[in-house]
């Protein structure tokens, strides 16, 4: 890293948003697990979309590879730099403008966190479809890159229907905005289509349009226990398509022990599953959240909240899971997408092949069942080198066998670039090929991230 390209990245930002701290770039080279680490010759924090465009251009022209970095919370070290690379943060990109309460959207920062923008949408009488437990520091230009679901997908979809609207630095220095103030617009090629989920590879999201969503007036939430997996996921394909259902949930009981013992989080049924439910609308779905429930074959009684604290207890088992997942050190994580159909199996095959590399390890198992997305945990999984590979490469092996994809809603990052062709065809990854090459032919822009 030069000096030269230092002294100008603190021409255009300002020297204070500038660090080559060894202290300060080793904390930011590391994923949010804490298991993979990387290298940084410099950090960088732009305040406008201009800036960043600069650092971009400035960056290109001396050939050094950038690093963008939002919340920092990507499980698939997508924000973790090999190559001594520039960090390019958006932690300074943070405004939100005015709520549009006749449209229902709003413009954002990139940099702005998920529960400013919640809170933003609920002082104006409206609600942002997407939420994640990370709330509090991931940042939606970083969740509009890995096109994120979370909680409650099943109702609003993930990231990308959320998105109307986007500013996105290019490689080559220049600033794109795609916004429209009309819902239908018909007019060329989805830009802001391109962007979503493009994981930081084509451009740099500075800014987005959001939409936003009417508060529902009734919510009633349950947790069910299950014996049976099978049950469990009868009873989900049911609710799955049931009128008002904004959230659904799989908690296995390896994950309620956790949260019990390490945060006093009681599990609030008994069962080998639980199997959280969130019904919601303008009409109250008390009534059919118990019929629905009647025949599902449980291990004893739901819980049930009907009002906010209520509820809020019910939803702490879930949400507490991320938290007491590092408990024996960092996790090693799988993001896994399946057919409803192909779950059961996929479970008692991955148990079983968790149980030959790495005897020691406790798989923990929750997600969003509604769409199949489910997070495989291993915690106390001590292996590294080349036996985490090897356990890596079969239990990605497997999810390919039971019709799944390799990647649900946490992206492909570095840690699942080498198993893309395991979800996309050689065509596809050709295709995608020859847009990075259009709009970054030198390649400098999230070098690490996507492709081999």
């Amino acid at each position: 890293m030069s000096a030269a390209l230092i002294e100008q990245l603190a021409v255009i930002v300002g020297a204070s948003q500038v660090s080559t701290d060894p202290d300060v770039l080793s904390g930011r080279s590391v994923d949010y697990t804490g298991r993979y680490q990387g290298q940084a010759g410099a950090l960088v924090r732009p305040g406008t979309a201009e800036e960043v465009a600069a650092v971009l251009r400035a960056c290109r022209d001396v050939g050094v590879y950038v690093t963008v970095q939002g919340g920092r919370t990507s499980l698939v070290a997508g924000t973790v730099p090999e190559h001594h690379d520039v960090l390019l943060s958006t932690e300074r990109l943070t405004a939100i403008d005015a709520v549009d309460t006749v449209e229902r959207r709003v413009r954002v920062g990139a940099g702005a966190t998920l529960a400013a923008v919640q809170r933003a949408a609920s002082a104006a009488g409206l609600l942002f479809g997407v939420d994640l437990a990370a709330r509090d520091s991931a940042t939606v230009g970083g969740m509009a890159s890995t096109n994120a679901g979370g909680l409650r997908t099943v109702r609003y979809g993930n990231m990308g229907e959320q998105v109307i609207g986007l500013d996105v630095a290019l490689p080559d220095g220049s600033v794109l905005r795609r916004h429209s103030e009309v819902r239908s617009d018909n007019t060329g090629y989805d830009l802001t289509a391109l962007f979503v989920g493009a994981e930081g590879t084509l451009g740099v999201i500075t800014g987005l349009d959001l939409r936003l969503h009417p508060i529902p007036a009734h919510r009633v939430t349950a947790v069910a226990g299950f014996d049976d997996l099978d049950a469990l996921i009868a009873a989900g394909r049911r609710f799955r398509d049931a009128d008002g259902v904004a959230a659904l949930e799989l908690i296995d009981a390896r994950a309620a022990t956790l949260t019990a013992e390490h945060l006093g989080v009681p599990a609030p049924v008994a069962g080998a599953w639980m199997l959280l439910i969130e019904l919601a609308g303008d009409a109250d779905h008390t009534e059919s959240l118990a019929e629905m429930l009647e025949d599902a074959d449980l291990s004893g009684e739901p819980a049930v909240g009907m009002d906010t604290v209520a509820s809020q207890r019910l939803w702490q088992v879930r949400e507490s899971v991320g938290d007491v997942l590092g408990a024996y050190g960092p996790p090693l994580k799988f993001d896994v997408s399946l057919p409803l159909a192909a779950i059961a199996g996929f479970t008692t095959a991955a148990v079983d092949l968790v149980a030959r590399h790495a005897p020691e390890a406790i798989p923990v198992l929750f997600g969003h069942i509604g769409e199949g997305n489910l997070h495989l945990n291993l915690v106390r999984c001590a292996l590294d080198g080349d036996r985490e590979h090897a356990l890596y490469s079969a239990m990605m092996a497997l999810i390919a066998e039971h019709g799944g994809n390799v990647s649900s809603e946490h992206g492909v990052g570095t840690r699942k670039r080498d198993y893309l062709s395991m979800a996309r065809t050689e065509s596809d990854i050709a295709a995608m090929r020859a847009v990075k090459s259009a709009l970054d032919p030198t390649g400098y822009l999230n070098p690490a991230v996507l492709f081999v």
